[in-house]
């Protein structure tokens, strides 16, 4: 079976598997896999009644990646489009970025674009200052 780690506390060392239907609990001595288990790994296993066992990363997860967006790319979107969320969007975050544009169409409606235009100020110095420093994939910024 294939599914998606949704948590993992690696004190109690105790997760949750999602398939996209149900929700299987896992313990840390059910895991095979080099590398400990973290949140949005792609995993298969084999179920054993409602219990699942020999859970493994699949192996395009074991290695993020290589840097595939540019940081300084993310930033001038962020001055430039930042009021709509381009850089989210550029970023893969397509969640936030559809809120910025949301949010931002209400301000400006309201007569306050000037808070819109903030946020993509905020991001472009989080960014720069590396407190945004992943896409939403986990590959660092190039």
């Amino acid at each position: 079976m294939i599914g998606v780690i949704k948590d993992y506390d690696s004190e109690a060392q105790t997760g949750s598997i999602s398939n996209g239907k149900e929700v299987f609990q896992f313990g840390v001595d059910d895991w095979i896999a080099g590398a400990p288990p973290e949140q949005g790994d792609h995993v298969k296993f084999d179920l054993r009644g409602v219990n699942p066992y020999n859970i493994d990363l699949y192996a395009a997860t074991l290695d993020k990646g290589e840097a595939v967006k540019r940081k300084y790319l993310a930033i001038f979107l962020a001055f430039i489009f930042g009021m709509v969320g381009g850089h989210r969007l550029y970023l893969g975050y397509y969640r936030i970025g559809i809120t910025q544009i949301i949010v931002s169409a209400v301000l400006v409606v309201a007569g306050a674009p000037a808070y819109a235009f903030l946020w993509g100020f905020v991001d472009a110095i989080l960014i720069l200052g590396g407190h945004i420093d992943k896409d939403a994939l986990g590959r660092p910024l190039k």
